[in-house]
């Protein structure tokens, strides 16, 4: 995927919203501030703004969202962030949701970054292809890895040219570490530092995203299914108090929302593209490594959960052997979290050491 120049600027959603303490979410995500946030320090006012890039099919348009510290403008490289989600939930209903008043990406905008995430093509507040207006198993596979990548170059490069920047921090989660590596890999000049939560590696299990057999364009999940993949692999007697009380509901009602086609259906559904369950068969569980995490050049964090049972740790392990030529890596693995550690009990140990690895000083420069 040879380097572009970044794209002439796109158009955007006409909105900018400022707002005293934590920036408000779109309505479906709304929530005001409570709890333990409430009892904190009186948090920084946030700016936000959308935008919509140029989608891969007519009519069809990218959803990028920026949250930062209202009345900044200029950041350094190593300030901005950009955010991609993983292969069936859209980054606007996790990495922004506002649990308890505080979503991860407001933490982050509250430490000074300029936060952006991106729903890929197929999910969340991004459009949907036409192969989503036509029974699943009428069309083919889309938003492969490689396809997503392209979309994270287009939102990357409108990034640097809005801010006037080189390079800028990346984070996938889950799918979206191998769309955050593969673009790295091949476009390290564009990247300052890179976090990949629960990197997707080659596989010894079955995929639990229980797509077998002939593939359609895209596949349906329900809350109930959602609810059981979430709490896979957790002890039993650790499960009940895993997710906050309300917390699960607050996010399934917000994500299964955005897919009102789904939504209509009886019962309500989400449903993904399946080019990511594509691209697992044929790589990942086939044994045969999709790039080459050798080829990433810039510090990384790759960072984990004990009870994750989608993408192992065993997985997270072996990829991190696999960062050979990175300036220097980190491993963190989290106790008592699974594959959606953001939005559990625990999330402020992860949000801390995303945030603490993003902000130290070069550790090679203190030696």
């Amino acid at each position: 995927m040879p380097h572009s120049s970044p794209p002439p600027s796109p158009g955007r959603m006409p909105r900018r919203l400022v707002l005293g303490g934590l920036a408000a979410a779109p309505a479906a995500l709304g929530s005001t501030l409570s709890g333990s946030a409430a009892s904190q320090a009186a948090p920084p006012r946030l700016a936000m703004e959308e935008f919509r890039l140029p989608g891969p099919e007519d009519g069809v348009s990218v959803y990028l969202r920026n949250k930062r510290p209202a009345g900044t403008e200029r950041f350094a490289p190593d300030r901005i962030l950009l955010y991609v989600h993983g292969a069936t939930y859209p980054a606007s209903t996790a990495f922004d949701l506002p649990l308890a008043g505080l979503s991860m990406m407001d933490y982050l905008a509250g430490q000074g970054f300029d936060v952006y995430l991106v729903d890929l093509p197929g999910y969340g507040l991004s459009g949907r292809p036409a192969a989503m207006g036509r029974p699943a198993a009428d069309g083919k596979p889309f938003m492969r890895t490689g396809d997503a990548a392209a979309v994270v170059g287009q939102a990357v490069d409108f990034i640097r040219r809005r801010r006037g920047v080189d390079r800028i921090d990346l984070m996938g989660w889950s799918w979206g570490t191998s769309t955050m590596g593969l673009y790295t890999s091949t476009h390290n000049d564009t990247v300052n530092r890179l976090v990949l939560y629960a990197p997707q590696w080659l596989s010894r299990t079955p995929s639990l995203l229980g797509t077998s057999g002939p593939l359609g364009a895209y596949r349906s999940v329900s809350r109930d299914s959602a609810r059981e993949r979430w709490l896979k692999g957790v002890p039993a007697d650790k499960q009940a108090d895993l997710i906050p009380p309300g917390w699960f509901e607050q996010w399934a009602d917000a994500t299964f929302a955005t897919d009102a086609a789904g939504a209509a259906q009886t019962p309500p559904v989400l449903r993904a593209p399946n080019g990511v369950v594509a691209d697992s068969q044929e790589y990942w569980q086939a044994g045969k490594p999709l790039y080459d995490p050798g080829e990433i050049r810039v510090p990384t964090l790759v960072i984990h959960a004990e009870w994750d049972a989608d993408l192992p740790s065993y997985q997270a392990q072996e990829y991190f052997a696999r960062l050979t030529r990175t300036p220097y890596k980190r491993f963190v693995e989290l106790g008592e979290g699974t594959h959606t550690v953001m939005m559990e009990k625990n999330r402020m140990q992860f949000f801390r050491e995303v945030a603490a690895f993003l902000t130290e000083a070069d550790p090679q420069a203190l030696n």
